[in-house]
């Protein structure tokens, strides 16, 4: 490793750069295994039938690099809803989520408790319904 002209090591911290990327995905890891987790273990409710609807919502606050979009995605998937979840160069977390009016609900209720995240602000508008939609995903940047 030599020093270039500013007296840095280049190739040291290519390397540092290497192992710290590593590090950084197995941190991430770790959180979406806990994340997964904790989503198969949340007790769901006894939901009543109620009307099917679709929402925009827009969680404000620090909603990103928490595992705030898998959690959405995990959930909504086991509550049988579909859309999808994104992360917004705003550094919130924007959300089209259909299903039944009570199953939604009970999705930003629990997204709102999250301790690994703080939610500051909900903003949701009632949507068209998409017939041809049969799944929820995560879309990533």
């Amino acid at each position: 490793m030599v020093p270039d002209d500013g007296g840095n090591h280049k190739e040291k911290y290519n390397n540092n750069g290497g192992f710290e990327l590593r590090f950084i995905n197995y941190l991430k890891k770790i959180r979406d295994n806990y994340v997964i987790n904790q989503v198969k273990n949340i007790v769901l409710p006894d939901f009543n039938p109620s009307p099917r609807t679709r929402k925009r919502i827009i969680f404000k606050g620090r909603v990103q690099k928490v595992g705030f979009r898998l959690e959405i995605n995990e959930l909504a998937n086991r509550l049988y809803l579909t859309g999808w979840v994104i992360n917004r160069n705003d550094k919130n977390v924007e959300a089209e989520i259909q299903g039944e009016t009570d199953k939604i609900l009970f999705l930003l209720k629990y997204m709102k408790s999250l301790k690994r995240a703080s939610v500051q602000e909900v903003l949701t508008n009632e949507l068209p319904i998409l017939d041809s939609e049969t799944d929820f995903i995560l879309i990533k940047e």
